[in-house]
């Protein structure tokens, strides 16, 4: 956008007087080079815009800084401003304006290029001829016009709008037709400092940064040991054992985490061999079950998700050059040494982008502790218990109680924590700064 500023700028400075007209009415210049039906399709785009701002565009602005004016009454019948829904409106008038300043910007350089050809002696394609391109040389834009509309619907007004509800007091008792209000950084103030929220927001946050690099370190650590084992040529049968990792990875998620919380249960197998044996039930996942109930949660957790990483790298280990662990064994290294030296760096520069994709999932991951221990409140703790992680928490203040600006503000701390991590990993990392190195 801005270098398309600069271009209209400069233009202007040599424009002719047809560049100028499209300046005033979009598609005027290139009706009046020949391309009408061009020209028709950039005037009917304008006049459709105008006439949207017209009926409810600017209202919808309006409505996006005030988020209503006027409260609801179901007693009295008065139908009041519904705060959401104007937000939501607003977000996409602004939305439309965007892309209304994108289509006048290709118009004005469209008609520009137009006179440049002309003046060089060139001829401009006929519209006809332009709408073969899309389907030849420009074809790629043919192809993703509806997708990225899509993504904008679908995508990017629901994460501007998690977004802005983040500084509203949207929630509680502040739904329509209550009207809601601007806070700005209330929500987040309320997490970091306030008395109610903020001793378990500091808890949950620590136990979710161990969580994320505990159980990423060993799940890699676990996929990576069975790779390496299921290389080794003393183990026979190989596509026999590595069959059971695959079924345990193809079974659904939330099934396995049912059954790991039976089998912990107070009327589980495991209970039941420990009574057999004349020993007491174990409350593996009561509420004072803090330490274990985690611990369960990270060898569960590993259970899913180390099949992946075994797949993973037993596919980059069999792209491995044998000539240098022939020359590190010539030169006396070792069997750990070769590991360390040769095989680490190996996997880890092919491997460590999906690395951090798995810290980005263990962080948000939901499941684990939602079905292994989900709907505890536990003292000390503000609507959540000593497992739960931020996501489990936004989930419990928004979905159950109403609190959806706080959760929105969760989301966006969520979302920075998780951004600043990856991208420092990643751009320290030898997958980004050192490319070259194994090919």
């Amino acid at each position: 956008m801005k270098q398309k500023l600069e271009r209209i700028m400069s233009c202007l400075k040599d424009s002719s007087g047809n560049v100028k007209l499209s300046l005033v009415i979009m598609g005027g210049g290139q009706f009046r080079y020949g391309a009408k039906g061009k020209g028709i399709l950039f005037f009917l785009l304008q006049l459709s815009i105008i006439f949207y701002f017209i009926t409810r565009g600017f209202r919808d602005i309006e409505g996006f800084f005030t988020l209503g004016t006027k409260k609801g009454d179901v007693w009295l019948g008065v139908a009041g401003d519904n705060s959401v829904i104007m937000l939501l409106m607003g977000i996409f008038a602004w939305v439309v304006l965007a892309a209304y300043l994108y289509f006048y910007v290709m118009n004005i350089s469209d008609v520009y290029r137009m006179q440049k050809r002309l003046e060089q002696g060139r001829r401009n394609p006929t519209f006809k001829e332009e709408v073969k391109q899309l389907w030849d040389k420009k074809f790629y834009v043919t192809v993703l016009a509806l997708p990225v509309a899509g993504v904008f619907v679908f995508n990017v007004l629901p994460i501007i709008f998690m977004i802005l509800i983040a500084f509203t007091n949207y929630g509680g008792t502040v739904v329509p037709p209550e009207l809601v209000d601007w806070v700005g950084f209330y929500n987040f103030k309320r997490l970091l400092s306030l008395s109610q929220f903020a001793p378990t927001f500091v808890k949950i946050l620590t136990w979710n940064l161990l969580w994320a690099v505990t159980s990423t370190a060993l799940n890699y650590i676990a996929g990576l040991f069975l790779a390496l084992l299921f290389e080794r040529d003393c183990v026979k049968g190989k596509a026999f054992w590595r069959t059971f990792p695959v079924l345990a990875y193809a079974t659904p998620a939330f099934i396995t985490l049912l059954a790991f919380k039976f089998m912990f249960s107070y009327g589980g197998p495991i209970n039941q061999l420990i009574l057999s044996g004349g020993g007491t039930a174990i409350g593996f996942l009561d509420l004072d079950a803090k330490w274990t109930a985690r611990l369960i949660g990270l060898l569960v957790n590993c259970w899913i998700s180390t099949p992946s990483i075994m797949l993973l790298a037993t596919g980059i280990l069999s792209n491995r050059d044998s000539s240098l662990y022939e020359a590190a064994k010539i030169d006396g290294a070792g069997k750990w040494k070769q590991l360390l030296k040769i095989t680490m760096p190996f996997v880890l520069f092919s491997t460590l982008p999906v690395l951090i994709v798995q810290f980005v999932g263990n962080f948000n991951n939901f499941g684990v502790f939602y079905f292994l221990r989900g709907g505890l409140y536990l003292d000390g703790y503000f609507l959540a218990s000593d497992t739960d992680l931020l996501i489990n928490w936004l989930y419990n203040l928004s979905i159950n109680n109403n609190y959806y600006c706080l959760g929105a503000a969760i989301s966006l701390i969520i979302f920075i924590i998780i951004s600043i991590i990856s991208l420092a990993v990643y751009i320290k990392s030898p997958s980004y700064r050192e490319e070259d190195t194994f090919r």
